[in-house]
C-alpha cells in the first residue's frame, strides 16, 4: 500500500507549483496540503514533504512552530533541525568556516552599525530570512540607498545581509545543482534577476527564467562537497531528501550563493527524467523511514556520487 504523503504548499499559492504538478501523478498516495490549514490532521500522513511554502519568510516563527508540531506526529521532510538551520541565510557563515567558497557576506542585525567599507560599489542588500528574491535589491554606488534599505529591514525586525554584486552572473547566469537523497540529479541555469526589471506574477517570488544546464567540473566538485559535508554542518544533515546548491561564477571559480534545504524549487521541467527521478527518490526515502520498514536507509555518504 502506498504511503500517504502530504506535499506541503501554502494557501497563498493560487495554482500548484509546476514541480508539484509533475510529482503528484508519479507519487501514489500524495496530495497537496497547505501548511497554514488548521484543519489538517498531520498525523494521518506517513510523511509531510515541504515544497512550496514560500510565504513562510514573513511568518518564520509560526512556520517553525508548525514544523515542530508536524515533526512530533509524522515524518517531516527535510528534518526539523535542517529546516531550523536553513531558514536563516547566516548558515553561509558555517559553510565559510568549513572552508567553502561563498559569496562574501556581512551580516547586520538591528542595532548594529553598517561598516563603511560594505557600502562601496555595486552591492546586494537583502534579509537573512527570505525566499524568491523578496526584499533583495541591487544598489549601485549609493551608500544612502543601502543604509535606507538596511534600516527598512531592521524596522521589520529582520537581519540584513550585504554582499558584493558578482557581475559575471550578468553574462553566465546562476547555476542551480539539484540533489535527491544526496545524489546529483540535474542542473539548471537561472538568468540574472536583480540587474533587470523584476516581475511578481504570484506575489510570492520573483519570476525566473530557467533553462537546462550542464554543470562544469568545478561546479560539481563544489556542490558535491557541500552536500557531502551536511552531516558536519547540521544535525539531521545526513537524512535529507532534497538539496539545491546555487552557485555564482567568479574569475577564480564558482562560489556558493545559497544552499536550499527547506523549500527549494527543484526545476524539474529542465530534464525530462528529473520528475521520475525525484518521485522515486522521495518514495524510497519515505518507505525507508516508515515503521517496520526493511528498506536500507539512504544516506548522503552512501548515495553521493
Amino acid at each position: 500500500m502506498s504511503p500517504r504523503i502530504a506535499l506541503v504548499t501554502s494557501r497563498d499559492m493560487i495554482e500548484p507549483d509546476v514541480d508539484e504538478e509533475l510529482l503528484l501523478p508519479l507519487m501514489p498516495g500524495s496530495e497537496l496540503v497547505a501548511w497554514e490549514d488548521p484543519s489538517v490532521d498531520w498525523a494521518s500522513y506517513d510523511a509531510a514533504i515541504v515544497r512550496s511554502t514560500w510565504n513562510y519568510t514573513d511568518r518564520l516563527e509560526d512556520f517553525l512552530a508548525w514544523a515542530a508540531r508536524v515533526d512530533a506526529v509524522t515524518l517531516l521532510v527535510n528534518p526539523l533541525s535542517v529546516i531550523r538551520w536553513n531558514t536563516d541565510k547566516r548558515y553561509l557563515a558555517d559553510l565559510e568556516n568549513l572552508g567553502f567558497a561563498v559569496v562574501p557576506t556581512i551580516y547586520v542585525a538591528p542595532g548594529d552599525e553598517v561598516p563603511d567599507d560594505a557600502l562601496a560599489g555595486r552591492i546586494v542588500v537583502k534579509p537573512t530570512v527570505g525566499a524568491g528574491s523578496k526584499g533583495a535589491i541591487l544598489i549601485r554606488d549609493d551608500a544612502g540607498a543601502a543604509l535606507r534599505h538596511v534600516s527598512s529591514l531592521h524596522a521589520a525586525g529582520k537581519v540584513a545581509m550585504i554582499q558584493p554584486y558578482l557581475d559575471k552572473v550578468d553574462s553566465a547566469g546562476e547555476t542551480a545543482l539539484v540533489y535527491v537523497n544526496g545524489k546529483f540529479s540535474h542542473a539548471a541555469r537561472k538568468a540574472p534577476i536583480l540587474s533587470r526589471s523584476m516581475a511578481w506574477s504570484t506575489g510570492l517570488y520573483a519570476d525566473e527564467e530557467i533553462m537546462a544546464a550542464t554543470a562544469t567540473a568545478a561546479e560539481r566538485a563544489l556542490a558535491d562537497a557541500v552536500v557531502t559535508a551536511l552531516p558536519s554542518l547540521v544535525e539531521g544533515g545526513r537524512a535529507i531528501a532534497y538539496a539545491r546548491v546555487d552557485l555564482l561564477p567568479t574569475s577564480t571559480g564558482p562560489v556558493v550563493l545559497e544552499l536550499e534545504l527547506t523549500e527549494p524549487s527543484l526545476f524539474l521541467t529542465v530534464d525530462a527524467a528529473a520528475p521520475a527521478r525525484a518521485a522515486v527518490a522521495f518514495m524510497a526515502y519515505v518507505a525507508s523511514r516508515r515503521p517496520n520498514s526493511t528498506s536500507d536507509t539512504v544516506t548522503l555518504s552512501e548515495e553521493n556520487p
